[in-house]
């Protein structure tokens, strides 16, 4: 599917500009030349269709041919967040059984458990011709590992099909044929993959791609390049309207922002659109499917999921019958967008797929116009700017440590990252721990976007009947203020 698109695209527009990268340009027809070549590289090194490749890169123009060349040889693409830690990539490297982990030179130490490449091939090669015969666009071609509501990520498998259904989706509602897109999440996230980098490439537009998201990075090359179009986590959104505010840049060339992965404040969209002369779109997906609701065009309704795309959105009671409009429920969805399930998980994936539903666990209510409001999430995951938080994951780091008795981790709303961690933790008797030493101890072990931002001490942490740590209460706790968690304390935070 994606590699016959850039068959397509160089014989229809050889020399235009597919990526950019820093001062590295590669059209569309260097792009096919680079992806067969480095496809027929893979399959020459002993890989078979089916293999697991990591891919630990920055937004690059390497990583972007390493995973259409994985399209294009049948294997699957198993990116990593550059921001994992060791530990959090050697977990995903064994449950993939990677074969390879091709990293940057600077990442590079952090893999010990499979073999890495750093070095490609000089694009300019004279590569063997690409002699495989065509992949199955419905075999698995992806693995992306996000945190869920157990302690482990869990690898969610895309097809190329399925890709290709949700990208396409958006190529309709978002992305533009004239864009210039600025592609400045991380490609190894849903958003940069799935929202930028693949609906640009159904239309053929010019890519560019952002290593690591600074505003003032983003906002020069937006003035550079001319970028009409990009996708933002709220949080980044917030970022680049400072910046702006305080170092403006020549930025009319902007005509849409897409936002999502968090709620965006209604001020944020007013602020951002009225500097940008912009309009600013949200929309609502998760990484097992992109989209589920679009809220764009002249109909758009500010504050609202949007009506579903190209999917059919059911709200469910507790007893998983529908719900009138108005009423709140489950958000569950129906799309040939849909992931296939999860990696060597069959039981997570029946749960996923429960009564032929993709359920959501997100708490939402429908108008009578088919318009979709969020109302809160049934799952404890943590959002923090975008990026999922597995409170469990987090609460198992701080259980390392020989001090803690409990731990307990929620999220407390924030203006700026819609939510960020908080730790409940109870010490056991005779030990000694303070706030910081614990942070910092956690700090080793997990992404510093998963630290939470403060710790409360309490004697002994409240429980469920089934003697389960209540995270709900715990939450309660916190957003009933700090007076309330006084009585509790015996470590000052």
């Amino acid at each position: 599917m994606f590699p016959e698109l850039l068959h397509r695209h160089a014989r229809r527009q050889p020399a235009q500009a597919a990526l950019i990268a820093g001062q590295a340009t590669l059209t569309y027809q260097e792009l096919l030349h680079a992806t067969d070549g480095i496809a027929q590289w893979l399959l020459d090194r002993g890989l078979k269709p089916g293999d697991r490749i990591a891919i630990h890169r920055h937004n690059s123009i390497e990583l972007v041919v390493l995973m259409l060349a994985a399209f294009r040889a049948g294997l699957i693409a198993v990116p990593i967040n550059p921001r994992l830690k060791a530990a959090e990539i050697a977990y995903v490297l064994e449950h993939s059984g990677a074969r390879l982990c091709f990293s940057e030179p600077a990442l590079a130490g952090m893999v010990t458990t499979v073999e890495v490449v750093t070095q490609l091939p000089s694009f300019t090669s004279e590569f063997k011709p690409f002699a495989e015969a065509q992949s199955n666009p419905d075999a698995p071609a992806l693995l992306l590992y996000t945190s869920g509501t157990t302690a482990q990520p869990k690898g969610v498998i895309h097809s190329q099909r399925t890709l290709y259904e949700g990208a396409a989706e958006l190529a309709r509602n978002s992305v533009d044929a004239g864009d210039t897109v600025l592609c400045a999440t991380q490609i190894s996230h849903i958003g940069g993959l799935g929202v930028v980098l693949l609906p640009a490439l159904i239309h053929g537009a010019t890519i560019v791609l952002l290593g690591i998201f600074q505003p003032a990075a983003a906002l020069e090359s937006i003035e550079q390049h001319g970028c009409t179009f990009m996708f933002l986590l709220p949080a980044l959104l917030q970022q680049l309207v400072e910046e702006q505010t305080v170092r403006p840049r020549k930025v009319q060339s902007v005509r849409a922002f897409l936002v999502g992965g968090d709620t965006v404040p209604l001020s944020l969209q007013q602020r951002a659109s009225d500097m940008f002369q912009a309009q600013v779109l949200e929309g609502y997906a998760m990484t097992e499917l992109l989209p589920i609701a679009i809220n764009t065009g002249g109909a758009a309704r500010v504050g609202s999921l949007g009506p579903a795309a190209n999917a059919t959105i059911c709200i469910l009671d507790a007893n998983g019958e529908a719900m009138p409009p108005g009423e709140v429920g489950e958000l569950v969805v129906q799309s040939p967008a849909s992931c296939l399930g999860y990696w060597q998980n069959p039981e997570a994936t029946a749960d996923l797929f429960a009564g032929g539903w993709l359920h959501t666990g997100d708490l939402a209510s429908a108008d009578a116009d088919g318009y979709h409001w969020f109302k809160g999430r049934l799952k404890q995951i943590i959002i923090r700017g975008g990026c999922n938080i597995s409170p469990q994951e987090v609460e198992e780091a701080f259980y390392r440590h020989p001090a803690v008795l409990e731990s307990g981790v929620v999220g407390l709303p924030d203006a700026v990252f819609g939510e960020v961690p908080v730790a409940f933790l109870s010490l056991r008797e005779g030990h000694e721990a303070s706030a910081d030493e614990l942070l910092a101890f956690t700090r080793t072990l997990l992404s510093d976007y998963k630290v939470p931002v403060t710790i409360e001490f309490m004697d002994v942490l409240p429980k469920g009947l089934t003697g389960k740590i209540d995270r709900r209460r715990l939450r309660d706790l916190l957003l009933a203020g700090q007076e309330t968690l006084e009585a509790s304390k015996t470590v000052p935070a």
